[in-house]
């Protein structure tokens, strides 16, 4: 880990933390207002999660490309990643659909284990890079077939979500920071945000009318719809806060990661390289708040204000951990930190199916015997929240319960010098 940026580690540490918390409430009707979504427009911290993790996924882009070399091997490599990335974030949401040959309960539970198991094992086996490239095009078929192909149990699958998102950007920045030069990078970023303004804003909606930003109705909601009818988010059925056309200003918020990393490569002194970032960042906030005004910040359209906004604050923690952490070497206080911004993928993933997996196993229920109760539900309410007088306060002590436990099992791996990689 000694040529790892640290401070990049730490930010990408407290975004997976912030993560856990926000996903993983004791009780979702009763949560702190900072740890919810945005009802629409507008910005907490929790919608800065997503897109500080897309932004360090362009910067790790340059740390992990130190020489621009293209060959087939490192074409293959970023699309081997990118499906691994994708495919973990699609097989959560097939896990709770899967059904085997009509087994219920605790059976049901450890056939889609072993089914999860199984793809994990094939996805990273230690092939060579070209059959590791065969086998998760195989298996990304092997799923898209089992959702667009008349299976029932599968038709109403969610296709795009989080690691998805993730996947797609990687995708793109990777091949847009191998391929071309930082000029092209540069007017690329630039282009998506204003090509996504234009639009969101001036596209008449086919059987809605004028062109808009609200629910349901704006230009990206029928694009989704348009492509994926029976696929999209379950809350919503007719647009999805991860969809296609939004993909397209979060590719900028990577290649807002792309020109940082290029900037924290470059020949620069630490002191100069801090300050930059520091500037970018609060030209990022305050260039997206005025573009608010006639674009707002909104995360399940990711307009291109919020891209800015989101950016800026990014680089403003960036570099406030940067002058503490790399510069000044103040180093004493980041190991709870640096734990879960070394292994990110093991904490999202397994973090949507261990609550599926809760969930599926079922209690007495302390009160009435004759019913059970899901045993995630049974923790929270019988072991955590009599505790508690005030219910948004039992909720957070369930969300840092479990991120608690999470702590251990990454420290642990810490300790090993296990890095689990995509």
């Amino acid at each position: 880990m000694k040529n790892r940026l640290l401070s990049l580690d730490v930010l990408r540490g407290l975004t997976i933390m912030l993560m856990t918390i926000v996903n993983n409430p004791g009780d979702w009707g009763n949560i702190f207002t900072p740890f919810l979504h945005a009802e629409w427009h507008g910005c907490t911290p929790t919608d800065l999660v997503f897109p500080t993790f897309l932004f360090i996924v362009g910067i790790t882009t340059v740390l992990a490309t130190p020489k621009k070399i293209v060959t087939d091997a490192a074409i293959q490599k970023i699309l081997t990643r990118f499906l691994r990335i994708f495919l973990l974030g699609l097989f959560l949401n097939f896990f709770s659909k899967i059904h085997v040959f009509g087994l219920e309960g605790v059976a049901l539970l450890l056939a889609r284990l072993t089914i999860t198991a199984s793809v994990v094992v094939a996805l990273f086996s230690d092939y060579d890079q070209k059959r590791q490239l065969y086998v998760a095009t195989g298996v990304f078929v092997l799923m898209m077939i089992l959702a667009f192909g008349g299976f029932e149990d599968y038709k109403n699958v969610r296709i795009p979500g989080v690691l998805q998102r993730i996947g797609v950007v990687y995708l793109v920045v990777s091949l847009l920071y191998l391929t071309t030069t930082l000029r092209t990078q540069i007017i690329v970023g630039l282009v998506l945000p204003l090509a996504y303004w234009a639009m969101m804003t001036l596209i008449p909606v086919p059987g809605v009318g004028p062109a808009n930003v609200e629910k349901a109705t704006n230009i990206a909601a029928w694009f989704d719809y348009l492509l994926l009818p029976d696929h999209l988010w379950a809350s919503a059925k007719t647009w999805d806060p991860e969809g296609i056309l939004s993909t397209i200003p979060a590719i900028g918020t990577g290649i807002a990661g792309l020109l940082t990393g290029a900037l924290l490569t470059g020949t620069l002194s630490t002191q100069k390289k801090g300050l930059y970032l520091l500037l970018a960042g609060v030209a990022g906030i305050l260039l997206g708040l005025l573009w608010n005004e006639v674009f707002p910040i909104n995360k399940a359209l990711w307009t291109s204000s919020y891209v800015l906004y989101a950016a800026g604050i990014a680089l403003v923690v960036l570099a406030l951990l940067y002058f503490i952490i790399d510069y000044k070497e103040w180093k004493g206080w980041i190991i709870p930190f640096l734990v879960f911004g070394v292994n990110p993928m093991v904490v999202f993933f397994f973090s949507g199916i261990i609550p599926r997996v809760l969930s599926g196993i079922r209690v007495a229920h302390p009160v009435n015997p004759a019913e059970t109760i899901g045993l995630q539900n049974y923790l929270y309410d019988f072991q955590i929240a009599p505790y508690f007088v005030d219910p948004k306060s039992a909720s957070i002590a369930g969300a840092l319960t479990y991120l608690t436990i999470w702590f251990v099992i990454l420290y642990v791996f810490y300790r090993k010098k296990l890095i689990f990689k995509v």
